[in-house]
């Protein structure tokens, strides 16, 4: 076999614009369609919207516009507006912008002058207009390049409007869903209080800052103690604890949304058990003392190094706050403020130990259950086939970290088919045997004796801590009758009662598999919905071949491929932020209510009408 030749035709170099499409994950993460709530195109509007929070950071506008219609997203602002002369340059030149500048922007979010250029280069047009004093200046751009530009007269008032389209051909049948965007803007929201943000006609304004974040993500009713809100300056933390299980953080630097933490998160949780071990004098085991916790902490500080370009993870240890480290401020700061707030509120004090205390109870009755536990999956697994594992997870590299996936497939047929079609590189399935337990109102203790829980939490890796997750995506694969929605809602509560983390990190999905096959000799067309397959016959005419999949065991492995592969729909499991899960799960899971009753009842009607409509038209 010749091998290429490698010359000084072999070296290229790429303009910016060409670089960003050619290696897109370097600027905005993974890119995806949208089913996931840190996929490209939400990425995209970060960036923008950023900028805009800038200015208002900076004390420059207080207000700021934003619509979605299907996927134009247009962003308007009323801060100082782009410099006119500089307008192209800072959509347009890489590493260009206002914000080397420390004097201009002061701990902004924004340093290396690239998203705005990421977006223009991502996006098949993208529009700028700045606003300055009477003045505007308009640039268009298709994918990158330059095609018009205006000098105008205006009389709106300063600021800067941008406009883009996401592009098709790098994001694949993409689509925003509204609850992420809302929360991306609920954060922003949350953390600047006095600006107000409207998303296509709704309004988005806090008044307290991280304890509305907090009311917002749990709800006051679900606290075991009143919230604890903390101030200072470049500083803000609230946390409080619930009766759920786990962990639950939320975490800020200079506005950005730190989802996967880094130094200042690190520090905060090792400052809470570190004060309160001191406060309460006791050793209390760090799980311990933060299990069931709710909490939020932001920081600001001046050029803030991340660990990529989407900023999700804080990695400065050498940065300090007021002349201390990162680790230092906030340790002192939850020392201090946290230990007098207690001093002087004894009630949350005493309600703070006794949840601890219960916690630590809960462990130690659970250590014996949890070996056994243990055991009885490493024997199983010699043996066990009802997982079929992939090569890589998602803890290895960042790449394959945003790739792995678990199906969750329900008997032997549905994930034979999925085994033969899958991806062994990034794709597991795991089988179910029959229907789950209906976990509602169970203690944790029944994931330890219930084999199949077991073995499913090993599977995932959960049992110590959420972070060793070892696939990005749990796909809930079942039939689309009434068994295969049973055994989903039951699946549902298993993740809601004991690791609702999973759900709320954006973990969970429901697999999209199509209803109907439709096809003649030279199409195939596959429909997921009546609508969809009438449109099919109607385009294929004649009497084409209808096929209603009934199961996923019926359709064929080379067919399956194509739902799982590229094209793969998933629907995302949203909670939404006023959701209350220990109400939701009571709703659905626990005693026939009348309002349970009646919600079938109606639900059932409209599938009654739509199936007689469907006899019908046959």
């Amino acid at each position: 076999m010749s091998q290429p030749v490698y010359s000084e035709e072999s070296i290229r170099s790429l303009d910016w614009r060409e670089h960003i499409r050619l290696r897109p994950g370097m600027y905005i993460g993974k890119l995806g369609n949208g089913s996931a709530a840190d996929d490209g195109i939400y990425v995209l509007l970060k960036e923008i919207i950023d900028n805009s929070i800038d200015e208002f950071v900076m004390g420059h506008g207080n207000r700021i516009d934003i619509e979605i219609n299907e996927r134009i997203v247009s962003i308007r602002d009323y801060g100082r507006g782009i410099p006119l002369g500089k307008v192209i340059d800072c959509v347009s030149k890489i590493n260009t912008g206002g914000k080397y500048d420390s004097k201009a922007f002061q701990k902004s979010v924004g340093l290396n002058g690239v998203g705005t250029k990421a977006v223009n280069a991502l996006s098949a047009n993208f529009i700028v207009q700045s606003f300055r004093e009477g003045r505007s200046k308009l640039a268009q751009f298709e994918r990158g390049l330059l095609i018009k530009e205006q000098d105008l007269v205006s009389n709106e008032k300063d600021g800067t409007y941008i406009e883009f389209e996401a592009d098709d051909t790098i994001f694949k049948n993409y689509n925003y869903i509204s609850e992420f965007v809302d929360e991306q803007i609920w954060n922003y929201a949350f953390l600047n209080s006095g600006l107000s943000v409207y998303f296509n006609g709704n309004k988005f304004q806090s008044k307290n800052g991280l304890l509305d974040l907090l009311h917002h993500k749990c709800g006051e009713d679900q606290y075991v103690y009143p919230a604890i809100h903390l101030k200072g300056e470049d500083i803000e933390l609230t946390f409080s604890h619930n009766h759920n299980y786990g962990e639950e953080y939320y975490s800020f630097v200079n506005g950005q949304h730190t989802t996967q933490g880094g130094t200042h998160l690190a520090a905060f949780k090792e400052a809470i058990v570190k004060t309160l071990r001191e406060f309460y004098k006791k050793n209390f085991e760090p799980s311990d003392v933060r299990t069931a916790i709710i909490a939020a902490i932001s920081i600001r500080v001046q050029e803030p190094v991340f660990e990529s370009q989407t900023k999700t993870k804080l990695g400065s240890t050498e940065l300090s706050i007021g002349g201390q480290s990162i680790k230092g401020f906030i340790n002192d700061f939850v020392k201090n403020h946290l230990d007098n707030y207690l001093h002087k509120h004894p009630q949350t004090a005493d309600a703070l130990l006794k949840r601890i205390t219960q916690s630590e109870k809960e462990r130690k009755d659970m250590a014996g259950i949890r070996k056994l536990a243990k055991e009885r999956a490493k024997k199983a697994n010699v043996h066990n086939k009802k997982l079929r594992d992939c090569r890589n997870h998602f803890t290895d590299t960042n790449e394959e970290k945003f790739e792995s996936t678990l199906f969750i497939t329900e008997g032997d047929s549905a994930s034979g088919s999925i085994t033969k079609s899958r991806n062994v590189e990034t794709q597991a399935v795991f089988s179910l045997r029959g229907k789950p337990l209906n976990c509602y109102g169970l203690t944790k203790k029944v994931v330890y004796e219930n084999e199949e829980f077991n073995l499913l939490q090993h599977a995932l890796d959960i049992e110590e801590d959420l972070e060793n997750l070892r696939y990005n995506k749990i796909v809930l694969a079942t039939d689309a009758d009434v068994d295969g929605m049973h055994i989903r809602l039951l699946m549902l509560t298993f993740f809601l009662q004991f690791f609702p983390d999973l759900v709320r990190g954006g973990h969970v999905y429901i697999l999209e598999t199509p209803l109907f096959r439709v096809r003649n000799k030279k199409e195939t067309h596959y429909c997921y919905s009546e609508e969809q397959k009438q449109k099919a016959i109607k385009k294929l005419g004649g009497k084409p071949e209808i096929t209603r999949f009934k199961g996923l065991g019926e359709i064929s492995p080379e067919e399956f491929g194509k739902f799982i592969g590229d094209d793969i729909r998933l629907e995302p499991v949203i909670l939404k932020t006023e959701t209350s899960i220990p109400k939701l799960l009571e709703y659905y899971m626990g005693k026939n209510t009348p309002e349970r009753q009646d919600f079938i009842i109606n639900n059932l009607k409209f599938e009654i009408d739509e199936a007689d409509k469907e006899q019908e038209a046959a």
